[in-house]
């Protein structure tokens, strides 16, 4: 199946993507550049999560960088060619994916926003994920994605209504399931909480704690890639080859 990125229009309009994670399981294959700036069919792998953004009218970008930062910087500059607005914001030290956020909450403007990660790709639906996080309440939505072996991920059980019951542990053996994607919707006052300048995760440390208090799910039908691994980045180009057409 060939998947072209959405053309709805959501309501929020700002983005965070986080990219400042070291990369140091992908240093092997690409040690000159941050990960999410590794080159994947011809571009910086961060330009296919703005492809799907901007496709989706989302018009302002937060970047929380660390590692490298100037590298993300130089590249893309304010925003202006991508007809996009791009803000920076710099972990001091690493912070994790939770802290990261919580650093560039200055930075944002919006009373909720979209969090991508940085180093996966999944053309998820910004409208539908925006339309079950305020028809839910909810606090935090993930999108969520099909895979045939979710071991190396860990996966998520939701409930009929949404919500997130449980994360699973990565495990050994290979099975199908349903894992995040990478991509969020979450509430200002929940990115609140998160404590100032420490190492936090948003995946072991705030989600698990927001099962039973607003934290949802939406499963989508569209691939999902992880660049994180060497392996996971040598099927990359042949990913975009097979799924994305712009």
């Amino acid at each position: 199946m060939v998947v072209s990125p959405k053309i709805h229009q959501p309501k929020v309009c700002e983005a965070v993507i986080l990219a400042g994670g070291r990369g140091t399981r992908l240093q092997s294959v690409v040690n000159d550049r941050p990960k999410p700036m590794a080159e994947v069919a011809g571009r910086p792998f961060l330009e296919w999560l703005l492809l799907v953004l901007r496709t989706q009218e989302v018009r302002r970008v937060v970047f929380c960088t660390g590692y490298m930062a100037e590298v993300i910087r130089t590249h893309f500059g304010d925003g202006r060619q991508w007809n996009m607005e791009f803000v920076y914001s710099r972990d001091p030290v690493p912070l994790g994916t939770a802290g990261a956020l919580r650093h560039a909450l200055p930075r944002l403007r919006s009373d909720r926003f979209f969090v991508l990660n940085g180093d996966s790709y999944c053309p998820a639906d910004m409208k539908r994920l925006e339309a079950a996080h305020l028809a839910r309440g909810a606090r935090a939505t993930l999108w969520c994605a099909r895979v045939d072996d979710c071991g190396r991920y860990g996966s998520v059980e939701i409930s009929q209504d949404g919500a997130v019951r449980a994360f699973c542990e990565k495990m050994p053996q290979k099975r199908a399931g349903t894992v995040s994607a990478g991509v969020y919707m979450l509430e200002r006052e929940v990115v609140i909480t998160i404590p100032k300048g420490c190492t936090f995760s948003l995946e072991t440390d705030l989600f698990p704690a927001l099962i039973g208090h607003g934290l949802y799910a939406v499963v989508g039908d569209d691939p999902l890639l992880d660049v994180g691994t060497p392996e996971a980045y040598a099927t990359a180009e042949k990913f975009f080859e097979l799924n994305v057409r712009l």
